[in-house]
């Protein structure tokens, strides 16, 4: 369980369950949650057998690239505020600095960070400019989202979904105001609206507002058509950082 303040009063897990069920409660859909997690067990673990090869390529790079573990784990919140190790490629050198994305997550979930960079078309990206905690493996794997494929693991562990919200850092939580917790109702997830509506291209406010869009109209249908429209957008690399 974590604690999340907020205007000076403290958020338990069970306050979050009554401020998301209140708004969001189980879809109206019966057979959806089922439907969900057998999409959820067969693309993974189809696209971990179709792309082992590659990942076995990527562990091989990040290996000679610079010393440190190849897979990175970290604490993330999921539904309702449970926390679960998430694990991505590592695109940074071991023992990074990890204050400076404290200090960045708490100015941009605040609403007071600005672009500080931009993508190869020009698109404002919300994310530390010049990072030199990322390495030349690293900054490739961010660009073309693949330091994310061992997160088919989670979700075949049941920890994150293909689709849904990206699950945040416990201290990124610690920051979220009452209606930003509405975001923990359902399971974190690889891809979501957020993700195919402009990335790190925007404001948290509109990603909550768009993570909140796709609770209130989470189909099957949905999901389909989010992950469809999540491989050109990955492709193009727009907004990626």
């Amino acid at each position: 369980m974590i604690e999340v303040k907020t205007d000076q009063i403290s958020w338990s897990r069970a306050t979050m369950e009554a401020v998301c069920r209140s708004r969001f409660g189980e879809t109206r859909i019966f057979l959806y949650p089922a439907a969900k997690r057998c999409l959820d067990i067969i693309c993974a673990a189809v696209l971990l057998a179709c792309l082992s090869p590659l990942m076995a390529v990527i562990a091989l790079a990040i290996w000679l690239d610079s010393p440190g573990p190849i897979v990175f784990r970290q604490t993330r919140v999921g539904k309702w505020g449970k926390e679960f190790t998430m694990l991505k490629f590592r695109s940074m050198f071991a023992e990074a600095d990890k204050t400076t994305h404290a200090a960045f997550a708490k100015e941009y979930i605040n609403g007071h960070a600005t672009p500080g960079s931009s993508d190869e078309k020009g698109e404002p990206v919300f994310k530390p400019n010049g990072d030199k905690r990322i390495t030349r493996v690293g900054k490739w794997l961010r660009r073309t989202s693949l330091d994310e494929l061992p997160q088919l693991l989670n979700v075949l562990r049941g920890e994150m979904s293909l689709v849904g919200p990206r699950p945040a850092v416990p201290y990124e939580v610690s920051e979220y105001c009452k209606w930003h917790l509405q975001r923990l109702a359902v399971l974190p997830g690889l891809t979501g609206l957020a993700q195919i509506s402009g990335r790190s291209g925007l404001t948290f406010e509109k990603i909550v507002r768009l993570d909140l869009e796709y609770i209130r109209h989470r189909s099957l249908f949905l999901d389909v058509a989010i992950l469809i429209k999540t491989v050109p957008v990955v492709l193009r690399a727009r907004c990626a950082a």
